[in-house]
């Protein structure tokens, strides 16, 4: 068997020593933010998704003191409570906000469940 060798006078001198790679100024800022990436992303997705669990949570709802609440009795909608708690108002728009301030899944309610009435829309105001 035999061996082929080529070599270029043009890519290597004889006697020449390897040249160490250099970076230059800009070259270590790029691998600088290169090596910092993943950290950067890793924060971001911290503060936009850890800063909005707090309102992305429907355990809580509101706290019971501030708010005046129903307690809902068999044959009573969201419908038939918004009617009764403002009557001069949009039935639509205070079940919206009835559902949004009790963290609702959707419209259903159950006889006993207590529910939060939005502050513009109780008694009191």
């Amino acid at each position: 068997m035999t061996a082929i060798s080529i070599t270029s006078p043009a890519l290597t001198a004889p006697g020449a020593a390897p040249t160490r790679l250099r970076l230059t100024v800009r070259g270590r800022r790029v691998l600088a933010l290169l090596a910092a990436l993943p950290a950067l992303v890793a924060l971001a997705v911290a503060v936009f998704l850890g800063g909005s669990s707090a309102l992305a949570a429907r355990e809580g709802g509101a706290p019971a003191g501030t708010f005046e609440t129903v307690t809902v009795t068999a044959g009573d909608s969201l419908w038939s409570i918004a009617q009764e708690v403002a009557p001069g108002a949009d039935p639509r728009d205070v079940v919206d906000a009835i559902v949004r301030l009790n963290a609702l899944d959707g419209v259903a309610v159950s006889s006993g469940q207590r529910l939060a009435i939005p502050a513009e829309y109780s008694a009191g105001s």
